[in-house]
């Protein structure tokens, strides 16, 4: 790309619920107490209906804020936990962000590294493109019960658009080293993460390898190790950053959080999470230097622009930490995950087959939430139909596009039901009203009990609608949660 190419936007999305680790330790403390020394902070933690893609979603939307999606030419996806192996993750989310169909998806795996390497090579693929591309990773890893990786993970979800013209942070240089150093891996008919020792991780790995790669990228670009401003280093193990940075040359003070207390390690998406909460920091002329270890290490290097003082707010890292909810249930997090096998009872026995015709005849409606306008009378409906809904109009074949996932809405009625299944009762589910027309009877979720009430502000999230174990199919949809 040219010079001028780098970081047009960015956002973020980490999930509501956190877990304290002290609850975890606690209930394992039985069996390995050697884990209330981990037990500070919390975890970042999944609803049931949340993984790698509905998460990804919401902070491309988060990133998309403001711009004209029309004008996304490429859609890249990294994860270690792709819901699907044989169909294109990335592609879901195009579909759900209502992006144009003549466009370039691509679903990126294998390595914690996925997230910088996707946007590596991105940045490879759209030099000398006018056009953006949106880059996104998101993770919902597994750990054992009673784990240090069920400790210290995360889930959560970081986007960020790249083109040319006016960026918020323009990139100075990329390097990149593959070795097959192998921290820890999974294989692919395995649930979860096996580790390799801390110690030889650290000085192997680490200490070797990740130096290595920035004074490569230093030297092809001219910066001195002490400009860098922000050093975005995703590590897990303690004070390792530290010491890297200081084999580099770069400055202690320069070495971002890397959210351990508040969020956990989420895996791919986690240098690009670390990115987005040093840009919310960044001043102009900052410089941001993101790097990510597995098996190689990825190094990208940026100078923040004076547009990052025109850059509208949005949700980001530091908004999506400020809506919390507390959770000390830890029963929860192994239900949520299925590592227990929970009595769900006869109303969960029901065939939840997708029919993939439907779903693909229906796409805009279902994974997009686009319904119609009339152009008749003006008035909005979901689902969109021949038919205006509107008695005193009536016309037929007058409906255009009319995208709900935008539109905020309110509370119109609602049931608290304890008899239906919910893998996290009860289920909730009502009929809003959105905002310049239109209403839904639609499923709730991330609802805390006795807080919702007629006229509650809600806003529309991608969510799992249903698990189809049989097949192993994931039913995306719509829903309603509190603003």
């Amino acid at each position: 790309m040219t010079n001028e190419s780098g970081i047009l936007s960015f956002g973020a999305y980490v999930p509501r619920l956190r877990l304290a680790r002290k609850a975890i330790a606690a209930a394992n403390a039985w069996f390995n107490p050697g884990l209330r020394a981990l037990a500070k902070g919390e975890r970042a933690m999944a609803n049931w209906d949340e993984d790698a893609v509905t998460m990804s979603v919401e902070a491309a939307r988060d990133c998309l804020a403001g711009f004209d999606r029309g004008t996304v030419a490429a859609v890249t996806l990294a994860s270690t936990t792709h819901p699907f192996d044989d169909r294109q993750n990335s592609g879901i989310l195009a579909n759900a962000l209502n992006l144009r169909p003549a466009l370039r998806v691509l679903d990126v795996a294998g390595s914690p590294r996925a997230g910088t390497s996707a946007l590596a090579a991105a940045f490879a693929a759209a030099s000398g493109s006018a056009e953006p591309a949106l880059v996104a990773a998101g993770e919902h890893r597994l750990a054992k019960a009673a784990s240090t990786q069920e400790m210290q993970y995360g889930d959560g979800a970081a986007a960020v658009l790249i083109g040319g013209g006016q960026p918020l942070a323009r990139l100075l240089g990329t390097h990149s080293e593959t070795v097959d150093f192998v921290p820890q891996f999974r294989a692919h008919d395995r649930a979860y993460d096996y580790a390799w020792e801390e110690r030889w991780i650290r000085d192997e790995g680490y200490l070797k390898i990740v130096p290595r790669t920035l004074a490569a990228l230093f030297k092809a670009t001219g910066m001195e190790p002490g400009a860098v401003t922000h050093l975005c280093l995703p590590c897990t193990l303690p004070r390792v950053t530290l010491a890297v940075a200081k084999r580099a040359g770069i400055a202690e003070s320069a070495v971002r959080d890397n959210l351990a207390a508040v969020c956990g390690d989420t895996g791919a998406a986690h240098p690009l999470l670390m990115l987005v909460h040093a840009l919310e920091d960044a001043n102009p002329g900052d410089t941001v230097l993101l790097a990510s270890f597995a098996e190689g290490c990825d190094a990208l290097l940026f100078q923040v622009t004076d547009e990052i003082k025109k850059f509208p707010a949005r949700r980001g890292v530091k908004g999506s930490l400020a809506r919390r909810n507390e959770e000390t249930t830890y029963g929860k997090l192994l239900a949520f995950n299925d590592s227990v096998q929970l009595e769900r009872g006869m109303r969960a026995e029901v065939d939840k087959g997708t029919p993939l015709s439907v779903l693909y005849r229906n796409r805009e409606m279902i994974t997009g939430l686009v319904g119609g306008r009339c152009r008749a009378c003006g008035t909005v409906q979901y689902p969109r139909g021949r038919y205006c809904v509107n008695p005193g109009c009536n016309a037929l074949d007058s409906q255009d596009d009319q995208p709900f996932a935008e539109l905020a809405a309110t509370v119109k009625s609602y049931t608290a039901d304890s008899l239906t299944y919910s893998p996290d009762p009860p289920a909730y589910y009502g009929m809003i009203d959105f905002n310049g027309g239109g209403r839904m009877m639609i499923d709730f979720t991330d609802v805390d009990e006795g807080k919702l009430e007629v006229g509650t502000p809600m806003r529309m999230m991608f969510r799992i609608k249903d698990y189809d174990a049989v097949r192993g199919f994931v039913r995306y949809f719509w829903k309603a949660a509190p603003a």
